[in-house]
């Protein structure tokens, strides 16, 4: 089980990432609402998502998914202080469901992130630890 390990918590982040874009991408009406009250609708959610996309991508190869992992916890670190600063744990009702999915998705990004920290160029090296 230890060798799938990674490639199925990169599967469950990528997973993740891309099943959040259609509503983003769709214009869902939860989706607008939290961008609104954040100040970044429509040109943040439509960002943010190819950014999503991006990290989604990488994740799902073993050599770029260092890199899928850091582009995550950046852009799920920022959902998370969105939640706690201007939006609150729960939206419309959600009984905090897409905070607690942002905070597991941001810890599993954590654990790729030192799976695959050899693979990261020049620091890579430097990380064996």
């Amino acid at each position: 089980m230890k060798t799938y390990f990674p490639l199925i918590l990169r599967i469950a982040v990528a997973v993740i990432l891309i099943q959040t874009l259609r509503f983003k991408f769709t214009g869902n009406e939860v989706s607008i609402y939290i961008f609104t009250k954040v100040g970044l609708e429509p040109f943040g959610r439509i960002g943010i998502g190819i950014v999503e996309l991006i990290a989604g991508i990488l994740l799902l190869f073993k050599k770029t998914a260092w890199a899928g992992a850091t582009i995550t916890i950046g852009v799920i670190g920022g959902a998370i202080i969105m939640h706690l600063t201007q939006l609150g744990i729960e939206i419309k009702g959600d009984g905090g469901v897409l905070f607690y999915t942002a905070i597991i998705t941001f810890l599993m990004a954590l654990i790729i992130l030192y799976l695959y920290r050899k693979d990261i160029p020049i620091l890579g090296k430097r990380l064996n630890f």
